[in-house]
């Protein structure tokens, strides 16, 4: 240690090692050394798995103690149709009077009613009481939207990490769509059918209780008047949500028949949990990487989705499954960057029934999806069903070329359209 002048100098010792810099934690690792983050998204994990795990738990043991796929069919169709009339009320309380006051009543109302499901099926109760039963669970809240809410607060001044945690919760949305239906068909076939409903209500109350006891990164609820409407807001957006819905829907059930037409029954499953397991790796990778444009990430899962239909028609397993990962890749940075679109253009203090109405536009695109496939495997076979998944990618990229309400990656500031088609900060 020497002083020059008014300057004091730390040396090192001769022949000490020279220190290393430090080096940069990665995103994810910054992203949760956050204080609270670790514990509400261990809830938020647990509460997400059964979203994937209840459709298929319902028509599982309604078809294997009624005998009838029809019936099983239509109480989940019900079920879709009422969360998608439910969900955005749902979301509009959380955001008027908070997460906790909200979710925890509502997950209650429906694990009853994912209850009384069980009771019905297995009483023998009329058919009317398995539609009423599961409609109640069209109450769940909106888990991955309170889950972003959160995020969004936490890093409302670090876009770049936002950027990442959205990218996560993508992720995670994939890897409980993948390994949900796995987890239910399992619990239904090997202890008893009503297994994985009763499981499914299980973790959905448990992890919703640890999600809403981390209080100190719940977003407070503004006191301020709501003005603006998210639907009005969101506008050519949620089109381009419901094309995406297109997308998933046509391409399940086409590959579930395709496979199924080439003799992999049960075995199908690994094949199909490719696309989920694509779009979860590249949502992982997309948050250590700088957002792209919303059309860009369109117009890359437009020409991807075109593959399936390629593969199909070689007659290949093995080029089917390759097109299914790739396909995959494209979905989670599309996803991520419409999300955030979302953040951007919802009003203040609505961000939950914004969010929530860009996840029922994405149902109600599975449902028409899931239905137009069927129709066109029993007519057209299911080379020419592959072609759904490609027309609603460039569905998906016509809505977002159309679409006037656009901003640059990144860009949390208000973006007002002008005639001309040029945004003007």
């Amino acid at each position: 240690m020497t002083v020059t002048g008014g300057t004091l100098v730390l040396a090192a010792p001769a022949g000490a090692p020279a220190r290393r810099p430090a080096r940069a934690h990665g995103p994810y690792r910054r992203l949760f050394a956050l204080p609270g983050t670790r514990a509400f998204t261990v809830g938020n994990l647990i509460a997400r798995l059964p979203i994937g795990m209840f459709g298929i738990s319902a028509v599982m043991m309604i078809a294997g103690q009624r005998g009838s796929y029809a019936l099983a069919g239509a109480v989940a169709a019900t079920g879709l149709a009422a969360t998608a009339f439910v969900a955005p009320w749902t979301a509009r309380l959380v955001d008027r009077h908070g997460q906790a006051r909200i979710a925890l009543p509502a997950t209650l109302i429906a694990v009853l009613g994912s209850l009384a499901l069980v009771v019905c099926v297995r009483t023998g109760a009329p058919a009317w009481t398995l539609f009423a039963s599961y409609a109640a669970t069209a109450t769940t809240p909106n888990i991955g939207g309170m889950s972003r809410a959160r995020w969004t607060r936490l890093l409302r001044d670090s876009p770049a990490s936002h950027h990442t945690a959205m990218s996560f919760e993508q992720a995670a949305d994939e890897l409980c769509y993948m390994l949900g239906p796995v987890l239910a068909a399992f619990l239904c076939t090997t202890v008893f059918p009503e297994a994985g409903t009763l499981a499914g209500a299980a973790l959905l109350l448990t992890g919703m209780v640890v999600f809403v006891c981390c209080r100190s990164t719940e977003p407070p609820v503004t006191k301020a008047p709501r003005r603006g409407s998210p639907l009005r807001a969101l506008g050519p957006l949620l089109l381009l949500f419901l094309a995406m819905g297109l997308v998933f829907g046509s391409m399940e059930v086409t590959s579930i028949a395709h496979l199924a037409a080439h003799g992999l029954g049960a075995a199908s499953g690994p094949v199909l949990a490719l696309q989920a397991a694509g779009s979860c790796a590249a949502g992982l990778l997309y948050g250590t990487l700088r957002p792209r444009s919303l059309r860009g990430c369109v117009c890359a899962m437009a020409v991807l989705m075109a593959l399936p239909w390629a593969a199909a028609a070689t007659g290949s397993l093995a080029a089917l499954a390759g097109a299914l990962l790739l396909a995959g890749m494209a979905t989670a940075p599309t996803m991520v960057t419409a999300m955030a679109r979302v953040h951007d253009l919802t009003p203040e203090g609505r961000l939950n029934e914004g969010m929530t109405l860009a996840v029922t536009a994405i149902l109600a695109g599975i449902a028409a999806g899931s239905a137009t496939a069927g129709l066109t495997v029993d007519h057209l076979g299911t080379e020419t069903a592959y072609v759904l998944p490609a027309m609603a990618g460039l569905l998906a990229l016509l809505a977002s070329v159309t679409g006037r309400s656009i901003r640059r990656p990144g860009d949390r500031s208000r973006v007002v359209p002008t005639a001309d088609g040029q945004d003007r900060q």
